[in-house]
């Protein structure tokens, strides 16, 4: 199970640590966080208490309006149960009482400083904790995004996946991630992928060496992720073993109990391999509206022969 700490959001969204600072290296292992509203009136039936506790604006006006004694019961219920930390996004002003329990029980405390709603950091956390908790595996590949469509670029080593991505790169197209791929699984129906930071940037290729994209070609060649919607097998190219049906029959791939749609596209020199990969990623895309290029062939075939039966007769 992954895990982060307390400190690493404390970092990413810069907050100031109120109560606990000791405690900071408390563990996060679940990517959702909670609003304790029922909690503070009695219902404990349903309470995540492995999640980051987040006190908006409606939960901190109900304590202030608390008599000293109501409040204290109603907060010692809750740290009780030693939730990973909690966050407050309604200000600072009148806290010290929320600061002692969280000091008594070793529970960090901490202030939200960006002007923003509780509901927009709550998406921006969430959204955080979810990425960095996310089930993972790296692949030997590389990762490119072709008109906004992520494509996994996989094959042996030596058959050209880094050139034919600097080929895309050329085109106005993205660098995700070269040789080492991070592949997450955010949802039973996505897969995201990205670099492992040491790579970032950077794109091997044979006989040239090591290169920063966004050096060479500006921030416009570089993306640090991409939902893969697409993989492309690279393989060499063999003799009266391509496939030219009118329509092929679906392929796909699975990581981490997430399928993608996979393709074989083979290499031979002079072959217009990062076309071919553009033309995949548009095919892809209308398939998503609903459009099918064969179906849209054939339909003029009946339309022809239907046509010509009439004439005949």
């Amino acid at each position: 199970m992954k895990k982060i700490t307390v400190e690493n959001l404390v970092r990413k969204f810069s907050l100031k640590v109120l109560a606990s600072e000791s405690q900071l290296q408390k563990m996060i292992t679940h990517s959702r966080v909670h609003r304790p509203g029922l909690e503070f009136v009695g219902h404990f039936d349903f309470f995540p208490t492995e999640r980051v506790q987040i006190l908006g604006k409606k939960e901190i006006t109900y304590l202030h309006k608390l008599s000293h004694e109501e409040r204290k019961f109603r907060i010692g219920n809750i740290v009780q149960y030693h939730p990973p930390c909690f966050i407050v996004t309604a200000g600072e002003e009148g806290l010290t009482y929320l600061k002692h329990h969280c000091n008594e029980q070793g529970i960090p405390l901490l202030l939200t400083n960006q002007p923003e709603t509780t509901s927009e950091f709550i998406t921006k956390l969430d959204t955080y904790l979810v990425k960095e908790l996310a089930p993972e595996m790296t692949v030997h590949g590389v990762c490119v995004n072709v008109s906004g469509i992520g494509i996994l670029l996989r094959g042996n080593s030596g058959v050209g996946k880094s050139e034919t991505a600097h080929t895309l790169i050329r085109r106005g197209h993205r660098l995700v991630a070269d040789d080492i791929v991070v592949l997450k699984r955010l949802s039973p129906q996505t897969i995201l992928g990205t670099h492992d930071e040491k790579t970032k940037e950077f794109l091997a290729l044979r006989s040239i060496g090591l290169l920063n994209v966004v050096r060479l070609y500006g921030r416009r060649a570089f993306q640090d992720e991409s939902r893969i919607a697409l993989d492309i097998h690279l393989t060499k190219w063999q003799k009266d073993d391509l496939n030219n049906e009118l329509d092929q029959e679906p392929q796909y791939i699975e990581y981490m109990g997430v399928k993608v749609p996979s393709i074989e596209v083979q290499l031979q020199p002079g072959r217009d391999v990062a076309g071919l990969i553009e033309a995949a990623a548009n095919n892809w895309y209308l398939r998503q509206q609903g459009y099918s290029a064969a179906e849209e062939f054939m339909s003029r075939i009946d339309a022809d022969i239907s046509g010509s039966g009439n004439y005949n007769d």
